[in-house]
């Protein structure tokens, strides 16, 4: 019994060992087969990213559901004298493409249509510098990118305006400031929300500033936005912040998710126009001082609304100006803004602000870290055509990262009283130095316009997205 099953399981192994070396057979004979045109000299990604290592002495970061039944059509006829340009051929034609990390170490990533390489964004920016040499082409350029801009964001016709007056809650006061809550309806039932700050006392005519949030934890509830907002207030300005689209209380009417349609672009230029508005109306706004700062994906509206809004006299986009990317959120990319006049850029819409004085906030953790080199002097250049370059500055701080911390407040603190007058010194210690010690941090809920679970939101706000559509369509 024994010998008889002994020579079942060799005969077993003997099969066994035979279908693998008929498959290894197949697989070369499959390879000498397809490695011609015929079959598009294909090879398996992950393949072509170790050999890609290999040749290179380079490190390919990738996760094995990106690399897995990828298949590089041309592999071997797509390596070039680098590794970064190897990469960028053989991941073309899947839609991929990877990130510089540091040098020799590469991270694999799905095409992004809002971020180039740097050394791509500096020949566009030179590209673009080509098209205008004096203010009058420039002025013919820019005549050709605005009325694009808001087409391209479904507001040319703009929306009709809804008739309802603002909702504000009860104001508090605070040590040289009030605070109010206010929910503006931008569109029939839709409401941006957000808190509105302003000097205790002041004389005539005060500067508003435009606060959109960014994409930060906890929205414009942040302790770092309140500072902000009360600075500007104790110095003399009333300043307004307000949430993004599906952010903030408008969770209580859209999706988080909703954050990444594209009609949220449309929504928050919408937001910022009609808050604008408002603050306009009011008797104590000064028309002839209005300014724009946001971090982030507020400093993408701040572009964007400058560049679109003659209202806004200076603007102080923080963290955000690149050549190479123009935001990774379809709320800041999603509509095709940055495919006028043929093609252009954050800076290009930076630019749109000229002769308004501007003054950019930049740092070396970011995309903004080529701001001193590469952007500064192509804006120079164009605020050079009004003859006033000086009215361009940047704020760079080299070893800090991506956010609107106290640093880069002090900078448009600064910035701001000088182009408008404020009251600096106000805020200023006994040393000197700008203090923000005596600024009310306030919880969350303190801050709400329709209380803390929703409940004071109005009987004819929408819910979801659907009807939201519904309702932008309607009001075009």
């Amino acid at each position: 019994m024994k010998l008889t099953a002994g020579k079942s399981l060799g005969a077993k192994l003997l099969v066994g060992w035979t279908v693998i070396a008929c498959w290894l057979l197949s697989a070369l004979a499959v390879h000498a087969q397809t490695n011609n045109s015929d079959f598009e000299y294909k090879k398996p990604l992950k393949q072509v990213l170790a050999e890609v290592q290999d040749r290179f002495h380079v490190k390919i970061k990738y996760s094995e559901d990106m690399v897995k039944d990828q298949w590089v059509p041309y592999a071997d006829w797509r390596y070039k004298t680098t590794a970064a340009k190897t990469l960028a051929a053989v991941l073309a034609p899947l839609d991929m493409k990877v990130n510089e990390e540091s040098p020799n170490t590469f991270k694999l990533k799905y095409f992004e249509y809002s971020r180039i390489t740097p050394e791509e964004g500096r020949e566009k920016l030179a590209y673009l510098s080509s098209l205008y040499h004096d203010k009058a082409s420039w002025e013919n350029r820019k005549a050709d990118l605005k009325p694009c801009m808001l087409q391209a964001l479904q507001l040319s016709p703009m929306p009709t305006k809804p008739k309802s007056k603002p909702i504000i809650t009860k104001k508090r006061v605070m040590d040289g400031y009030t605070v109010e809550n206010i929910a503006i309806e931008t569109l029939p039932g839709v409401y941006v929300c957000g808190s509105l700050y302003k000097p205790l006392k002041h004389n005539g005519k005060i500067p508003v500033v435009l606060c959109p949030d960014g994409h930060f934890g906890d929205g414009r509830y942040r302790a770092d936005g309140q500072y902000r907002y009360a600075m500007l207030a104790r110095m003399g300005a009333m300043a307004i912040s307000y949430d993004l689209f599906a952010w903030g209380e408008s969770l209580l009417q859209f999706d988080g998710k909703d954050h990444r349609r594209s009609l949220a672009m449309t929504i928050q230029a919408l937001n910022s126009f009609r808050i604008l508005d408002y603050l306009l109306s009011l008797k104590d706004a000064d028309p002839t001082r209005v300014a724009i700062t946001g971090a982030s994906g507020g400093g993408s509206q701040t572009m964007l609304v400058t560049a679109l809004d003659d209202r806004i006299k200076v603007s102080v986009p923080v963290v955000m100006l690149s050549s190479y990317f123009s935001g990774g959120c379809p709320c800041e990319s999603g509509l095709p803004v940055h495919l006028c006049g043929g093609g252009t850029n954050n800076d290009e819409v930076a630019a749109m602000a000229a002769p308004r004085p501007q003054l950019v906030i930049s740092d070396g953790g970011d995309w903004s870290a080529n701001v001193p080199d590469t952007d500064l002097p192509y804006l120079q250049k164009i605020y050079g055509y009004y003859g006033k370059p000086e009215l361009v500055q940047n704020a760079h701080f080299s070893k800090e990262g991506h956010d609107y911390g106290k640093s880069k407040r002090l900078a448009m603190y600064d910035f701001v009283a000088k182009q408008f007058h404020l009251n600096i010194n106000a805020v200023k210690g006994a040393d000197g130095k700008v203090d923000e010690s005596k600024v009310t941090i306030e919880k969350y809920p303190a801050m709400y316009v329709f209380g803390p679970k929703g409940e004071n939101l109005p009987a004819n706000a929408i819910h979801g997205f659907d009807q939201l559509e519904k309702v932008f369509a309607a009001a075009k």
